[in-house]
């Protein structure tokens, strides 16, 4: 049996499509040990994925502690690892190849690599072929690099949908993105859940703690459970269940579409749809060079073109 090491940090997109990947990975090596290296925001995630044997979680300390960096180090070693695949391909990761683990096989971007990542310009290729050229390169099989499906992070929500008084169908609304993305945000939600309350749709947002107050700005259902906020996997069973998903470019609409769900994502001048591999066959986006000049006329023709007529024939 080999030891292998994934290592993927972050952040919340990147680690929802690492799951092809890692499938890939597990395919590639039946039988051997696999663990992931990240950060604590994502243990409980890679700790559910059904390819990995097992989580181990990096502190990330600044790399002038030594102190810090030479624990980490010394416990990696012990850990005798054969092969290390580096899914996030940072400086961080490039310098604990070097200093932790110069004579193991590594697949990565790291200057010296045994499996170095062949792409001239990795940062430009969309991040899901990106990992699927990588593990290419390092002599895999790719089948699901290109494909992540998450469906194994979905709880059962049945019993709060029904305690909330939610009915099928329902539009989930992601209004809300990283605070340190202020321009990733459409400043319409309220206007869209609106017009969409008006044709008889019933609309849903489920925040996050740092989302409630604006989340209280939008009509509708404001989806909180028990601890005031939904969990990723409480969130992932709330989306299994909706009818249609609009959100911005953020964590959340990523896990919409590589569950599977129909949705949209609206995405300005930050990025491109196409580089961060968030369409998918259910799941699209509209691009514009400026949020706040996407009218909500242009979203809501995208939603009525989009939603299946078989799950709003109840509408």
């Amino acid at each position: 049996m080999r030891r292998i090491l994934i290592i993927k940090h972050g952040a919340f997109g990147d680690v929802i499509q690492s799951e092809g990947a890692l499938h890939d990975i597990r395919e590639h090596h039946k039988g051997d040990d696999i663990a992931v290296l990240t950060t604590t925001p994502y243990r409980r995630i890679f700790e559910r994925c059904p390819w990995v044997d097992r989580v181990i979680t990096d502190p990330r300390a600044p790399r002038w502690r030594i102190d810090l960096m030479r624990k980490l180090g010394q416990s990696l070693a012990a850990e005798k690892f054969d092969m290390v695949y580096d899914l996030q391909n940072s400086a961080r990761t490039a310098f604990y190849y070097r200093w932790f683990f110069k004579d193991v096989e590594w697949s990565g971007t790291a200057k010296g690599a045994s499996h170095p990542v062949r792409l001239k310009n990795p940062k430009k290729v969309r991040s899901l072929d990106r990992m699927a050229s990588q593990l290419k390169d390092a002599g895999l099989t790719v089948r699901y690099s290109r494909r992540p499906n998450v469906s194994w992070m979905a709880d059962d929500m049945d019993a709060l949908i029904a305690e909330e008084g939610i009915k099928d169908p329902f539009i989930l609304l992601i209004p809300g993105c990283s605070i340190r993305h202020p321009q990733k945000r459409w400043p319409y939600y309220a206007d869209l859940a609106n017009r969409l309350m008006s044709e008889g749709y019933q609309i849903v947002t489920a925040p996050g703690p740092d989302e409630l107050d604006l989340a209280a700005t939008i009509p509708g259902i404001t989806l909180k459970g028990p601890r005031g906020f939904l969990n990723w996997f409480e969130l992932a069973g709330v989306m299994k269940r909706a009818a249609f998903i609009v959100g911005n470019d953020t964590g959340p609409s990523h896990l919409a579409a590589h569950l599977g769900a129909q949705g949209l994502a609206l995405f300005g001048a930050h990025t491109t749809a196409e580089r961060t591999g968030i369409e998918r066959e259910n799941f699209t986006a509209i691009e514009v060079s400026q949020l706040s000049s996407l009218p909500v006329a242009r979203v809501l023709d995208e939603v009525h073109l989009r939603v299946s007529a078989v799950q709003l024939n109840s509408v």
